[in-house]
């Protein structure tokens, strides 16, 4: 079997993961922030020191600006819906995932302005376009760091910039970025991030956050839930500070372990060098694939300007149909249709039927890719 379906869930995951997640279960297994026992305590532990460690990975600034959640989509719904009101302007692209989309159509239709910039059919945006849109007034920009349809990385510098510029503050899916770039918030610009623990970060599925960069204002957010947090349990209103201010109900430990233990194997391996490996294999992928007669390959064709993600399509078979082949009969996994991202395949132009989407990862090796490419030609050939 090759996996090329990491830009989904990450597969395999290191030992140091599994580990970790056991680990988790067998010495930090008490509810933390709930009880003064050891087992409480070291959970509580376990959580602070991976706040620690993505406020260090990412840059942030300030571990409690760390918030812990479910996923991606939840983390941009806590900060859409927390930040944006009636009147409100946002302004985003038009290669964003559903987990943005879907939050300000809804938005949209309780009186928050939503305007969209197109970009190109390789999926990169000119800052230009989005500069003339962020008027004085927008409330928020929201911005993909990376497509997940075609990998095309975002200009987010450029863009925080502009964001920053009209008093707008800027919020970044991170979501096939995190653990696969080098994330630097405060150089950036990146006011709030939102990332997954089960792709690059090589976690499990189930967490995920919302990371605030140290000086944006979070009172500003309104959190997206309200209940029991461990702290100032003697009165009903909710906690104001971070980051139970927006941290509510027993949080996913065996989640956060994994996401610790993920984050440690990258720092041990380097990010520079998973990166170059990823590369590499999204080079050979963008080569292979555009020498097969009849094939399309979506986005900049360029290794530098993506993560590992390739999407193509074919002449003369429907993406359905490979993707179901690749698996029965060459044992290679992929991910077929929209993505979740309506509104970048209708950019790139393969809506309504999507495209066949390769996405190898830091465990995949040259030679899979090159079976997985032999296999693609014998497809869409046969």
């Amino acid at each position: 079997m090759i996996y090329l379906d990491n830009a989904a869930t990450s597969w395999p995951k290191p030992p140091e993961v599994l580990r970790g997640m056991t680990d988790a279960l067998e010495r930090s297994g008490g509810n933390p922030g709930r009880s003064g026992h050891r087992l409480s305590i070291e959970a509580a532990r376990l959580i602070y020191d991976t706040r620690e460690l993505l406020a260090d990975f990412f840059n942030s600034g300030d571990p409690l600006g760390v918030i812990f959640a479910g996923n991606a989509t939840h983390a941009l719904n806590l900060a859409i819906y927390g930040l944006l009101r009636p009147g409100d302007r946002v302004v985003t692209t038009s290669m964003e995932h559903n987990s943005v989309m879907r939050p300000l159509r809804h938005l949209e239709r309780k009186g928050v302005e939503v305007c969209i910039v197109p970009c190109a059919r390789d999926g990169t945006v000119d800052p230009a376009q989005i500069a003339q849109v962020v008027t004085p007034g927008t409330r928020l920009v929201v911005s993909v760091y990376a497509s997940n349809v075609v990998g095309t990385i975002m200009p987010v510098k450029e863009i925080a910039a502009i964001a920053h510029g009209a008093g707008a503050l800027l919020l970044v899916d991170a979501a096939q970025a995190a653990g696969a770039l080098p994330i630097d918030m405060q150089d950036a610009g990146i006011d709030l991030l939102a990332f997954t623990g089960h792709k690059a970060l090589l976690g499990s599925p189930g967490i995920g956050g919302l990371v605030i960069r140290a000086g944006v204002d979070a009172s500003q957010i309104e959190p997206l839930m309200r209940g029991g947090t461990g702290s100032q349990s003697e009165i009903e209103e909710h906690p104001d500070f971070l980051p139970d201010r927006f941290e509510s109900g027993t949080p996913n430990l065996v989640g956060i372990a994994s996401l610790k233990a993920g984050i440690e194997w990258l720092k041990e391996k380097g990010l520079d060098a998973v990166r170059e490996h990823e590369k590499d294999l999204t080079r050979r992928l963008i080569e292979g694939l555009s020498d097969i007669p009849g094939l399309h390959v979506y986005g900049t064709l360029d290794a530098e300007k993506c993560v590992a993600i390739v999407s193509f399509t074919a002449e003369k078979k429907t993406v359905s149909e490979i993707g179901m082949r690749l698996d029965e009969e060459y044992g290679v996994l992929v991910r077929v249709g929209l993505h979740c991202a309506p509104a970048a395949h209708k950019t790139i132009g393969s809506f309504p039927e999507g495209t066949v989407r390769l996405a190898p990862g830091i465990f995949t090796t040259h030679t899979e890719v090159d079976i997985a490419v032999k296999a693609v030609a014998e497809v869409v050939k046969t």
